[in-house]
């Protein structure tokens, strides 16, 4: 189901912190970068069958997420405005299922790679996530689709 907004104009966007993507690709190459100067033991026997796993379930999820946007013809780029409140298929379980797959994804990379240090900046780039893109997503939606936003966000987990 998608929800138009109702008799809004507001055609901003949620002026997150920086692009998604981005951020996870930053935090990648500084615990790669890190790994080089000061590898830490990584004591996880098969690590590449549990981050394959990861990355596999990651790449569901976050296809899942841009295919039921693609449907209704809203743009995934947090810089450019919402169209429609999507709220089936895999946003009837998540709010945030495009995300939730990147994280499953850069922690499978971590753990397939045998890099302590990506493990260890998942916790930093978590609170960076939480407060500079997904509570000013909120926000945004709450301006955007007042009460279906509200009501979704009552009924509907931000992750799972």
């Amino acid at each position: 189901m998608a929800i138009e907004p109702a008799g809004q104009t507001d055609t901003g966007t949620a002026g997150v912190i920086a692009r998604p993507p981005l951020l996870f690709l930053a935090a990648l190459l500084i615990g790669f970068v890190l790994d080089r100067l000061l590898r830490l033991p990584f004591p996880v026997p098969r690590a590449w069958i549990i981050g394959g796993s990861l990355i596999l379930i990651g790449l569901a999820l976050f296809a899942a997420g841009i295919r039921n946007f693609m449907r209704v013809e809203t743009p995934v780029p947090t810089n450019e405005p919402t169209r429609v409140l999507v709220t089936t298929g895999i946003h009837g379980w998540t709010r945030n299922p495009i995300y939730l797959g990147m994280f499953l994804i850069y922690g499978g990379i971590g753990i397939a790679a045998q890099n302590s240090w990506i493990l260890v900046l998942t916790l930093p780039l978590a609170i960076l996530f939480r407060y500079g893109v997904v509570a000013r997503e909120e926000a945004y939606l709450e301006r955007r689709f007042g009460d279906a936003y509200r009501g979704y966000r009552q009924t509907v987990r931000r992750w799972l």
